[in-house]
């Protein structure tokens, strides 16, 4: 579920579920209800990466992106890490702030 996730990247994802953005709090309200009996962790800790949501009984991934995902670099990170991840049989849903 982890694979492999280190203790520093559980105390970063601690960080970002203190601090969420506005679009997380509304994606995070309505997962919370379990939609389709599904559920979904925040900043859950996947390798060296933290998702946003992840759900383990389908292997989901829920990103939402801000502007900062518009930048070059980081949608280049963007990129390879969802490239990753999915190698390790994990799909993924992207939305920006906008879109939630």
């Amino acid at each position: 579920m982890f694979l492999g996730a280190d203790k520093l990247l559980f105390e970063n994802a601690k960080t970002l579920r203190s601090n969420p953005t506005h679009a997380e709090i509304i994606l995070c309200s309505y997962l919370k209800q379990r939609p389709l009996g599904y559920k979904f962790r925040r900043q859950h800790p996947i390798s060296i990466y933290i998702a946003d949501f992840y759900c383990h009984s389908i292997k989901l991934i829920i990103e939402v992106d801000g502007n900062v995902h518009e930048e070059i670099d980081t949608a280049m990170k963007d990129v390879e890490r969802q490239k990753s991840l999915e190698a390790e049989g994990l799909s993924f849903i992207r939305f920006t702030n906008e879109q939630v």
